[in-house]
């Protein structure tokens, strides 16, 4: 008797790749680690571009259904030349996420300057104007997603900086005022010879479920032919985030098609959005290769059900 093949936990949108360089109108050679948020009926989408001088932007497309993306004619975000934040972004901003909460939108993205790399947190109404509020973090921390809700008053944030000691793992801290944070502690560690051994960090924007905070993050494994970056799944509880529900086991999605495998960096699916819809799927949306955007759903059941029933240890 033959088995049938398992259906795969995210199954790929058969239109991927969904934006590529040729859909920006400007000159840029990739399109990639995109946040995504969708409201009001319309998805919109802060995606990563290399410039031809190597430097990123960031730009913005928007989409009624999620799949076919419309880029606006100018960039959304390019590094500041004045000022604190001239200093702190003269190499680039990078890999936006988007969180809405009170009735705005939260960007935090990456800021690379001869100083290394910290974060920057900018805000919106309307994704028509745009405005950077603080830098907030020191240098080498990367990867912060905002949880779009507040916890005893306070906003709650994971984010993952750079240790030799302990390797890329993923933190929790708090603020009362998104300037200041504090309290912070380790959450979530990469397991030795697993598939993100080497490091990992959140990917898309938490998301409230019937049983916990969905958190899709990356893990990097390493391998003879370089690294390899899939994504996982986190369970946070639902009123105290920093209490790990589960942490899935085996991985949700890893680099197979052409433009995942081959392209700026190779072997790569990069997690920046994901967007819960009603009738019970996420969409989530992936850089592949540092190159393009994908797009692919899973059955929030799913990835749920794989954090409680076939979790690994969280540290």
């Amino acid at each position: 008797m033959i088995s049938k093949k398992k259906e795969p936990v995210v199954k790929r949108y058969a239109g991927n790749p969904i934006l590529t360089r040729d859909d920006v109108p400007y000159p840029v050679a990739t399109v990639h680690n995109a946040g995504v948020v969708k409201a009001n009926g319309l998805y919109t989408m802060l995606f990563r571009s290399h410039l031809l001088n190597g430097r990123s932007i960031l730009g913005l497309a928007e989409s009624t259904d999620g799949y076919s993306f419309t880029v606006r004619p100018e960039p959304f975000m390019v590094p500041a030349r004045d000022g604190i934040f001239g200093e702190y972004e003269e190499y680039g901003v990078e890999d936006g996420r988007i969180c809405h909460i009170d009735g705005e939108f939260l960007i935090t993205y990456s800021a690379y300057s001869r100083h290394g790399v910290r974060i920057g947190l900018a805000r919106t109404r309307d994704f028509a104007s745009v405005e950077r509020v603080a830098l907030i973090t020191q240098v080498d921390r990367r990867n912060i997603a905002i949880f779009p809700q507040k916890f005893d008053g306070r906003y709650v944030r994971l984010d993952r900086p750079h240790s030799e000691i302990s390797p890329w793992s993923m933190w929790i801290s708090y603020s009362p005022d998104l300037i200041h944070w504090g309290d912070s502690r380790v959450v979530v560690k990469p397991v030795v010879y697993h598939w993100d051994e080497m490091k990992i960090g959140p990917g898309a924007t938490p998301f409230r479920t019937e049983r916990g905070w969905l958190n899709i993050y990356h893990g990097v494994f390493d391998t003879m032919d370089g690294a390899v970056y899939r994504l996982g799944v986190i369970l946070h509880d639902l009123n105290d985030p920093s209490r790990i529900l589960g942490v899935a086991d085996n991985w949700i999605l890893q680099p197979e098609d052409q433009w995942e495998i081959t392209g700026y960096v190779h072997n790569v699916v990069f997690t920046c959005g994901a967007v819960p819809e009603e009738d019970g799927t996420v969409k989530i949306y992936w850089g592949g290769a540092d190159k393009v955007m994908c797009v692919g759903t899973a059955l929030i059941s799913d990835l749920v059900a794989m954090c409680l029933e076939n979790p690994r240890n969280p540290l």
